[in-house]
């Protein structure tokens, strides 16, 4: 589904994502090998731009896939990209080099999500860490922000909650920011109308100083009694030709001190 209105001219488009970009148009020129004046020309609709324009000054303003065949819908040409279901059979090689990369960081927790953060794949380390959740959050499809701030989810085991909540919060108004995602400005508005629970006296009792130093803000969350600590890393891919793929993030968990990696192994089989 595209998610920007294709009625509108390709002019008002790229000025739109120019001006996102806090860009001029000299700025864009200069990027993109061409004038300002043929830039102004383009964005007011007195020059019609070449398919191999729209895509260049598309890359220069860093617009999402998606959104790059929107551009070209807008201005007559035919979409560049495909958006290939991921149980196709075309994308054999990508799911298997998946399932790969999830089962070879086990124990640790992993986890793979789309665009709008459901969770296509996820290994046992993270499976591990859902133990317990009410079926209504497990039942398919899954979106990993609702599992976790959802107030009977994971937010309910995590210890800082604040500081968590809070940057995925943020990570989230950034990708809204860049995409425009309509999938992903609804997941954002009902997981921001969570309660967020006040600090308490636990709070203030706890240490300022963390027993190991974090150089990441770490996910501090209780299984069974024990308070594991993660740093997470998100990657995505490298110069995708297909939406799908292009919207793929694998978010990792490395443990983030020794408690948790004793701990882990431990449970591994």
């Amino acid at each position: 589904m595209t998610t920007v209105a294709v009625d509108k001219g390709v002019g008002a488009l790229l000025r739109g994502w120019r001006e996102q970009r806090r860009l001029s148009q000299l700025e864009l020129a200069l990027r993109a090998d061409s004038s300002a004046r043929h830039i102004s020309f383009i964005e007011t609709g007195r020059s019609r731009p070449s398919q191999e324009m729209v895509l260049r000054l598309a890359e220069h303003l860093d617009v999402p896939v998606r959104e790059r065949n929107a551009l070209l819908l807008a201005a007559g040409y035919a979409p560049q990209y495909t958006e290939t279901p991921l149980d196709d059979p075309s994308l054999a090689a990508l799911r298997e080099g998946i399932e790969r990369l999830l089962v070879g960081y086990e124990p640790y927790p992993a986890v793979v999500v789309d665009g709008s953060y459901t969770v296509v794949a996820a290994n046992r380390g993270m499976t591990m860490l859902l133990d317990g959740l009410p079926e209504h959050l497990l039942t398919p499809p899954l979106n990993a922000m609702r599992i976790t701030l959802h107030p009977e989810g994971l937010a309910s085991r995590i210890r800082n909650l604040r500081e968590w909540r809070g940057h995925l919060m943020e990570q989230m108004e950034r990708q809204i920011a860049l995409a425009r995602s309509p999938a992903l400005r609804a997941v954002y508005d009902e997981v921001a109308a969570y309660p967020v629970p006040e600090p308490d006296a636990a709070d203030a009792q706890r240490p300022a100083d963390p027993p190991y130093p974090y150089f990441a803000l770490p996910l501090q969350v209780e299984h069974d009694g024990q308070v594991l600590s993660f740093i997470s890393s998100i990657s995505t891919f490298n110069t995708p030709m297909d939406v799908t793929v292009a919207e793929l993030a694998i978010e990792t968990f490395l443990p983030a001190d020794p408690t948790t990696v004793k701990y882990l192994q431990s449970l591994a089989p």
